[in-house]
């Protein structure tokens, strides 16, 4: 078995362990192996994060290429499992999306995130579309050999028609339909009230992805609700940006640097952050096996 496919092999595993995965998501190699480095089985990528960095806006504006150029030089530095955001895979078709999930499994991707809305027109894929386009990518492991784990994603509590109501049923229909149509994890995009998470896990039977924001329970009472996965999304991104604001206003307004320098790294730190971190001999499936 390729050391890939054992961090994807490893990277299942964790959504079927005693707790819920945490999975952090980070923007670019210094983020990641702060994550690693911490304790995190596995880190993901945050589209938000990684295409606001390098000058365009959560979508798919920022060309594919350079998206995959990111997931490649990331994946290159960790030494556990990557999934990656691949937005909706960048095609309106399975033949496209294909196109876009090949070249980041070439990157070193064992995972991905894939959206249903069609962001050219700002609205939901026809859930048929996004079914075919998940049986599709479930059927590249016979050549890949590669066991890619899939977190299918909604925006329905967004983009839907009607009321809260209404919209929570197209949720569990879509995620109904992307489970049977071979994803590993649904991922009910804007879920944060526990009554709400409840029903879709009760529902769906299945595991389910929820991103930490504001009003989302702890993970504790998460885990009381059924949750298995419990990822950033861009909120590492914010905070990290929230404080250079900060550190920024204090200097502007008071000539001081407390916010700046309590609890930075130093300059050795830094540098390591780029250097590939490599577990040890045989051990890549075993390799910091718990959540934090």
């Amino acid at each position: 078995m390729s050391i890939q496919a054992e961090k994807a092999e490893r990277f299942r595993t964790l959504h079927h362990a005693d707790h819920p995965l945490i999975l952090p998501n980070a923007w670019d190699v210094p983020s990641a192996r702060v994550f690693e480095d911490s304790g995190f089985p596995a880190v993901a990528t945050s589209s938000a994060g990684v295409m606001v960095s390098l000058g365009y806006p959560d979508g798919e504006e920022m060309p594919r290429k350079d998206l995959v150029s990111v997931i490649g030089r990331i994946a290159g530095r960790l030494s556990i499992p990557l999934s990656a955001d691949v937005v909706s895979g960048y095609g309106h078709d399975a033949r496209e999306v294909v196109a876009t999930v090949k070249l980041v499994l070439r990157a070193g991707a064992v995972g991905i995130n894939l959206e249903d809305v069609d962001h050219s027109r700002g609205r939901l894929y026809p859930v048929r579309s996004q079914v075919e386009k998940l049986k599709t990518i479930r059927g590249l492991e016979r050549t890949t050999h590669i066991p890619l784990f899939i977190n299918a994603r909604t925006d329905a509590l967004s983009y839907a028609l009607g009321d809260a109501s209404a919209k929570l049923r197209e949720v569990i229909d879509r995620l109904s339909a992307y489970r049977d149509a071979g994803a590993d994890c649904l991922y009910p995009m804007g879920l944060v009230d526990p009554a709400s998470i409840a029903t879709v896990v009760r529902a769906v039977d299945f595991p389910v992805n929820v991103m930490v924001r504001r009003g989302l329970p702890s993970v504790a009472e998460l885990e009381r609700l059924g949750v298995r996965r419990i990822s950033f999304g861009p909120s590492a991104s914010y905070a990290a940006l929230g404080l250079l604001k900060r550190a920024s206003e204090e200097i502007r307004t008071q000539g001081t640097y407390r916010s700046l320098l309590e609890g930075a790294i130093n300059f050795e730190e830094l540098n390591r952050l780029a250097i590939a971190r490599r577990p040890e001999v045989g051990a890549v499936g075993r390799t910091r096996s718990g959540s934090p």
